[in-house]
């Protein structure tokens, strides 16, 4: 059925626009001030905004539920809580852990994705580890980290049958560049996380297809003193390296608004992916939760709009959604909303190689559309130009 959506705040890659969104058979058909005739669905969001979907590179699970429980209904109810938040596209990512998880979660992701008719687009899998330095383990759990081993990742990818579109590594451990290549030759972004990493090991990584880093300024370094001399961590490399993406966990908690202004300052709109590195207990009430699988994963403490380590030194992934990650930006750091968006949209898009689908409003891209209202509440959520939910 063909679907008309009216509004005076569309938000285009430009700016705002007020006009009409024309779609018909899930994907936008024109963009028209005054159409001459409408036909089949008619949403009026007048007053209010209308976004492209949503969508986070890096979530781990939500509404109760982790990617890594080892069943179908986790992966969808976990996706279906993100959706109610405005994300039309997600990659559920893993943690550390037993590798016969791993093997599972593969295995239910590719069923989830052919049977999750009714909720957002699974993109791909994003896998966090075990190929980290112990040192900026992090919430990871040590037991699980090791260095790049071939003959395991090489089975690992033949297991994925394809669904697996990003490895986050650290890119100083050894054979770690190698297995840049490797990823890279299958189509799979390597991407920079939980490293100890100097500018020159930066540097080289960039030869060898690590292009993206994860949660900037998590699991990382700053700027540090070897026999008095300063060397450059991960974040101030990626500065330094125009065309290195990164991505933030923008819930105000694990990078303050000052922060995430400086970022943004230094990379812009174009090269910053906003993330919600979220755990099971987002869309949840604050208290005890488990981050990773129920069978062998850590306990955590969430309070504050955060989880936390039961030593409460450290956070432990965050619980925040989509719709949050924007107001954060917003509201607190003092980013425009087209360029908000545009870190939650477009820019993902780009980084994961969707852009010629998602991402944007533009005729022929997938009608994936998000309304809210200036506190970045959700009001509705289409995938395909179908309506997924609504409060209208």
């Amino acid at each position: 059925m063909p679907l008309a959506v009216k509004s005076d705040r569309i938000i285009l890659p430009s700016g705002l626009w007020s006009g009409y969104i024309l779609a018909e058979d899930g994907r936008i058909t024109a963009l028209e001030k005054e159409p001459a005739s409408l036909k089949g669905e008619m949403i009026d969001a007048t007053g209010v905004y209308v976004s492209p979907g949503f969508i986070d590179l890096h979530t781990h699970g939500g509404g109760g539920h982790d990617f890594m429980d080892g069943d179908v209904r986790c992966i969808t109810e976990a996706a279906l809580t993100h959706m109610r938040h405005g994300t039309t596209t997600l990659y559920p990512t893993t943690v550390a852990g037993e590798t016969e998880e791993l093997y599972r979660f593969l295995r239910h992701f590719q069923e989830a994705k052919r049977n999750l008719s009714d909720g957002p687009c699974l993109g791909g899998v994003h896998l966090e580890g075990p190929y980290f330095n112990q040192v900026q383990a992090g919430a990871q759990d040590p037991r699980y980290i090791k260095d790049p081993d071939p003959i395991e990742y090489g089975k690992i990818i033949e297991s994925g049958q394809g669904v697996i579109a990003r490895w986050s590594i650290a890119p100083e451990l050894p054979g770690a560049l190698e297995m840049g290549d490797y990823l890279a030759k299958r189509g799979i972004l390597p991407s920079i996380g939980h490293s100890d990493a100097k500018y020159n090991i930066m540097m080289k990584a960039f030869e060898h297809h690590y292009t993206l880093v994860t949660h900037l300024y998590c699991g990382m370094p700053t700027i540090t003193r070897i026999d008095g001399y300063r060397h450059l961590g991960v974040p101030e490399s990626a500065y330094l390296m125009d065309d290195m993406d990164v991505e933030v966990i923008a819930d105000g908690c694990h990078l303050p608004p000052e922060l995430l202004r400086l970022v943004y300052r230094i990379k812009g709109p174009n090269r910053i992916a906003l993330v919600t590195d979220s755990m099971r207990a987002a869309g949840m009430p604050e208290g005890e939760s488990i981050l990773g699988s129920l069978q062998n994963g850590r306990k955590v403490i969430v309070e504050e709009g955060v989880a936390k380590l039961p030593d409460k030194k450290s956070f432990a992934g965050s619980v925040a959604t989509a719709d949050r990650l924007i107001r954060v930006m917003v509201k607190q750091a003092g980013i425009g909303i087209v360029d908000a968006i545009k870190m939650m949209t477009a820019t993902p898009a780009r980084i994961m190689g969707i852009s010629q689908r998602k991402g944007s409003i533009m005729p022929g891209m997938d009608c994936d559309l998000v309304i809210f209202d200036d506190n970045i509440e959700i009001a509705a959520v289409l995938i395909s130009g179908k309506t997924r939910y609504s409060i209208f």
